[in-house]
Formats: structure tokens, sequence, C-alpha cells
């Protein structure tokens, strides 16, 4: 089952709002040890020992709360109380848990764990250096691909360590994201593992960012939802700023992990299904297993932010995302009629054109917003293949490699 044909879960029951955000005050307070603890005997004799109690509290609260600066209480966590943001209960204390399903893709991504020298390199490396071993087209394909994709991982991981992981308040939602970047990571140093293994011009390849217009206009519609959250004034609790960052939520999840990367998934994997570029087919698999559940679990996210903040989802908001899915669908279309200015590998650039609607339609579904396109099929039905690891591993006859770690795992 392909990443699209898999339902992000439904959360759990809505749950009560969280009170409004303290002041930033909290946020702003001294961190060193001589604000922890009393530096000197005068200072200490003019404070009784509720009111170094006290302090110490607050402090312990300013630490563990870090960015959304909400107080901590000493006692034990209710799972009840939890929130996805603007919690108020301890970050550090991951049980008991209250959102399951956090947790168990958690456990499921790390089931997945791979490594890109894992994958065998020869024969794209003689297929890339044989002066008839792809055409003009097909090589012009695979530097587009590694020129989007070796900065884009990069944004993905900025976007989590910087922005989203300080402002989640579910420990259970922070584990995952843990994960993510470390995987954003792994699929970053695949695509150098390719760059480096075919001898490409690397300056060429990682600057493709600044220097392919299909490409920059990609990235620079994604980088305004990374830095309104990477700002360190930035901070949730307000309609405004939590809209900030359902926004930024859904442009990752839906729009760029969701749609931006499937025009370049689809062309790789359709060179591995000639017999071409195998290892970085392979590799390209897994990274689809990966963001397929980044996807899935960002969905999940916001989903769950949705119940807990009914007040953010509006009409007006709504079309808002809207607007924001329509002009992905256009940024992703003259991506592939860049990458594919004639027809290669039996598809061309026009197939994508419904592709893409077909997939923005269940990203938008899938988070309660109208189909946008409606009834538009898939024109690649081939891809839900590549889901399954073994058919993939019998066509591309590559090396073997045990990559389910801790048990198996089911993706139907």
């Amino acid at each position: 089952m392909l990443v699209w044909e898999d339902d992000a879960r439904t959360p759990p029951n809505p749950v009560q709002r969280t009170a409004p955000e303290p002041t930033a005050g909290a946020r702003t307070a001294d961190l060193s040890p001589s604000a922890l603890t009393p530096s000197s005997s005068s200072a200490a004799s003019a404070m009784s020992t509720a009111q170094a109690t006290v302090q110490a509290a607050a402090a312990r609260a300013a630490v563990v709360t870090a960015s959304h600066a909400t107080p901590v209480s000493s006692g034990r966590v209710n799972a009840a109380d939890k929130r996805i943001i603007n919690g108020q209960t301890d970050v550090n204390q991951l049980v008991p848990f209250k959102y399951k399903w956090a947790w168990e893709k958690y456990l499921a991504t790390c089931a997945n764990h791979w490594m890109p020298q894992e994958v065998n390199m020869s024969r794209d490396i003689a297929t890339w250096k044989d002066p008839n071993g792809l055409t003009e087209d097909e090589r012009r394909i695979v530097k587009r691909n590694l020129g989007f994709f070796v900065t884009a991982d990069s944004l993905a991981a900025n976007n989590i360590v910087l922005g989203t992981y300080r402002h989640i308040t579910a420990p259970e939602a922070r584990q995952f994201l843990l994960r993510q970047a470390f995987e954003e990571a792994i699929h970053t140093h695949a695509y150098q593992y390719i760059v480096e293994s075919l001898g490409l011009d690397e300056s060429e390849i990682f600057n493709a960012y600044n220097e392919v217009k299909s490409i920059r206009d990609k990235d620079e519609f994604l980088i305004p939802f990374i830095g309104a959250i990477m700002d360190p004034n930035f901070k949730t609790g307000t309609l405004e700023n939590d809209r900030t960052l359902l926004k930024s939520l859904i442009v990752f999840a839906c729009l760029m992990e969701g749609l931006f990367f499937y025009v370049g998934f689809t062309q790789i994997l359709a060179l591995g299904r000639q017999n071409k570029m195998t290892g970085a087919a392979e590799q390209y698999q897994y990274i689809l297993r990966d963001e397929s559940m980044h996807c899935n679990f960002g969905i999940d996210l916001i989903n769950q932010i949705k119940l807990e903040n009914p007040q953010l989802w509006t009409a007006d908001f709504k079309a808002e995302i809207t607007a924001l899915f329509l002009k992905a669908v256009d940024l992703e279309y003259a991506y592939a009629e860049d990458t594919m200015p004639r027809g290669v590998l039996g598809m061309n650039a026009s197939m994508f054109k419904g592709y893409l609607r077909y997939i923005a339609n269940r990203r938008a579904t899938q988070i309660g917003l109208d189909a946008l396109f409606p009834n538009e099929e898939n024109p690649f039905p081939w891809m839900s293949e590549m889901i399954d690891l073994k058919k993939e591993r019998n066509f591309f006859e590559t090396r073997v490699i045990e990559y389910q770690s801790g048990g198996a795992l089911s993706w139907d």
C-alpha cells in the first residue's frame, strides 16, 4: 500500500483546550547554575527553606519546558492532561502515554533502520561511466533529482530540530520527531553517497537549489514556513501563532514530504524498473518508506491539534491551506516539466499533472479538506508495488540486505 493510500489514524477523542500560556517571563529565566542554587551564605540566610524550594521549582520549570514556557508541576503526570501544543505537563516524562499512536510510529521507524553504505553501487557506477548506459534525458533526471533532494532533507531536518520540536509539548510526539530528524540525516547521507559514487560535480549538485529555477522555486515556497517557527521570539499560545505552527506542519507533512518528493521518487524508481541505476533506486525506495511514515505521523499530529484546538480550523484558514495546496501542485508540475522536457522511461510530464492532483486529493482529505481535483486517478499504478521490499529486491537483483531490524513490520 502506497503512502497516499495509507490512512492516517484518527487521533483519540477531543480533549479540553489548555489555559492561555503565561507571560514570557519564564522563557527568559536565567538558567545558569548560580540562578538554580543560592551562591552565597548571605543569600541563603535571607531566604527561608520554603522560598528556596519555590525558587528551585520555578527554575526547574523553566529548564524542562524550554520554549513553551508553561508551568510544570512537581507532581506525577496525568496522561489526560497532556497536549500536543501548549501543554503544561513535564515534557521530560515520556510515560504515562496519552498519544500511543505516536509511540507506535516511533517503534515502526526504528524497526526499519538502514544505512546508505549497505547498498551496492557498483552497477550504478558502471552504468553512469558507460557512454551508452543512460540517455541524456535519463542523466538529466538523475542530476535534477539529486540537486533537489540533497538540500530538501536538510531543510526538513532544520525545520524539525530548530522549529517544530521546541513547540510540541507531548513527549511521545517529540520522540518520533527525534527519530525523524535522524532519518532526514540518513537521507541526506544517501544522496551524498550516490553523488560521490557516481563522481558527480558536488558543487553543481549541492548548489542546484540556488541555480536551477524549478528547484529554487520549491525551496523558496518552503523556507518562509521554516523561518516563521524558527524565530527565537516565536512561541505558541495565541490563535495567530498556533495557526502559524499548524500551517507549517501542514506544509511539511502534506506538501513537502507528501507531494514535492513524488515526481523524483517515481522517476528514479522508473529507472530501476528498467534495470538502470538499481542501487540509487533501492535507496530511494527505503527513503520512500521513511517519508511515508513521516507524512502519516505529521497528518496524525495535525488532526490531533485540530481536535484539541478546534478554534484554529476556521473557514478562512481552510481556504488559505487550500490555496497552498494548489500552489504546491503547480510548483511540482513545473519541476516535472523541467526534469522531463521530453518523454522518457515510458512517462512524460503531462502524466504527472494527473498524478500530482491525485496525491493532493489524498493529502487534502486526510486532514479534513475537500478533494481539490475530483475524479483524478493514479496514472502510475505500478508505484504501489514499490512499497513491497521483497519484490523490489527480486526485481533489481541487488545484494540482499536485512532492512528490518527488531521484528517484522506490516505495511498493509
